[in-house]
């Protein structure tokens, strides 16, 4: 079997990219990047910058976890309300930011308001409920930027979880930030009916 050998023009380097340098993407190039790096977690900003998150580590995972297990078992005993969606999945918000939340819920009404074609890949819509669960390498003033973000583009409640403060921000539309120091639970009200969150195993 007959290789072709690798030579300077067909070799493939790998680079290194500062943060400080800024890669732009259009949305289309953002769906082929996705598609061709599933092991990434990778968003868009509104003005096209592309940021690139590392998978995550163990305790991240089994926080998220808990985090998703918790919210699925709500949905399926309340699954007429809307759709649950895990970390795997990107919105393509109003302000064309293509973010994706460590759990989300879109309302049904909202859902299916949408047309097929807002529904491909990354669904045209910010979801009603965000949760950001951070990690050991994420800087908290961009993930509360973010929270932010989710309130301005539609979402109705957000929760920042630190496990790292034991602390938990709460964003809600119309209202200032809560911040709540070493909660055993949140409620889900009144977005998500009868939803609450044990965080025994996520903010410990």
């Amino acid at each position: 079997m007959l290789q072709t050998p690798t030579t300077p023009e067909t070799e493939t380097l790998l680079m290194a990219l500062p943060n400080s340098i800024a890669l732009q993407v259009t949305p289309e190039q953002f769906t082929t990047l996705a598609a061709a790096n599933r092991d990434l977690r990778l968003e868009r900003t509104s003005q096209g910058e592309l940021i690139v998150n590392p998978p995550a580590g163990w305790e991240t995972g089994e926080r998220n976890s808990s985090l998703t297990g918790q919210l699925y078992q709500w949905y399926e005993a309340n699954e007429t309300l809307g759709k649950v969606f895990d970390s795997s999945t990107g919105f393509t918000l109003p302000n064309g930011a293509i973010r994706s939340p460590d759990a989300s819920w879109v309302s049904r009404e909202r859902w299916e308001a949408l047309t097929p074609e807002d529904k491909t890949t990354f669904p045209k819509i910010c979801p009603d409920f965000v949760v950001e669960l951070r990690s050991k390498s994420d800087k908290l003033p961009p993930l509360q930027e973010k929270m932010r973000e989710y309130l301005e583009n539609g979402a109705k409640l957000g929760w920042l979880i630190d496990p790292q403060s034991s602390r938990v921000e709460i964003y809600q539309t119309g209202k200032e930030t809560e911040i709540l120091e070493n909660p055993t639970e949140l409620s889900g009200e009144p977005v998500l009916t009868g939803f609450i969150l044990n965080l025994t195993r996520i903010l410990n």
